[in-house]
């Protein structure tokens, strides 16, 4: 309804823009957005009235431990990447990846929780929080629940398993 409401207010903005700058007038075509409002999906990820939701972000940061040899550092990140696996598989990790570069922030979560306390318990089964290979910087965030959907829709575009 927002969005009806701004373009309705911009298209009369720009009809008396023209009228005032006496440029001549044209046919102007214009289309009625429809929003399509899913009350269940709305329900089901847990939105507000604007579509939005709580969530809690992580940022993973480099750890003072990550001197480990190529073998350890290996079976860190499988077993990493596991916990991430099992996260989302339990619904609480909506989204996460590794930032580009080798800087000090490696990554993100994107945590389906309604707490920084609920999200601390989850990051502390990550088995390289516990290595001391990554810190994480816990921030609560307002994001669009629609990201609820980012998980299945992943499921269907990629070839391989991480």
């Amino acid at each position: 309804m927002k969005e009806l409401i701004f373009c309705v207010a911009i298209f009369l903005f720009a009809c008396q823009q023209g009228e005032i700058k006496n440029t001549p007038k044209t046919n102007v075509e214009s289309k009625v957005v429809e929003l399509t409002f899913d009350s269940i999906k709305a329900i089901n990820y847990g939105a507000d009235e604007y579509g939005m939701k709580k969530y809690v972000m992580a940022f993973l940061k480099k750890g003072p431990n990550r001197d480990l040899d190529s073998a350890s550092a290996y079976e860190l990140q499988a077993a990493h990447l596991a916990n991430i696996g099992k996260m989302a598989e339990a619904g609480k990790l909506v989204l996460a990846g590794p930032f580009f570069g080798n800087g000090d922030l490696r990554g993100i979560y994107i945590f389906d929780v309604t707490s920084i306390e609920e999200a601390k318990q989850l990051t502390e089964t990550d088995p390289a929080i516990q290595a001391g290979s990554l810190i994480m910087e816990l921030q609560e965030w307002y994001g669009s629940a629609a990201l609820m959907e980012v998980g299945d829709i992943h499921k269907t575009i990629a070839k391989t398993e991480i």
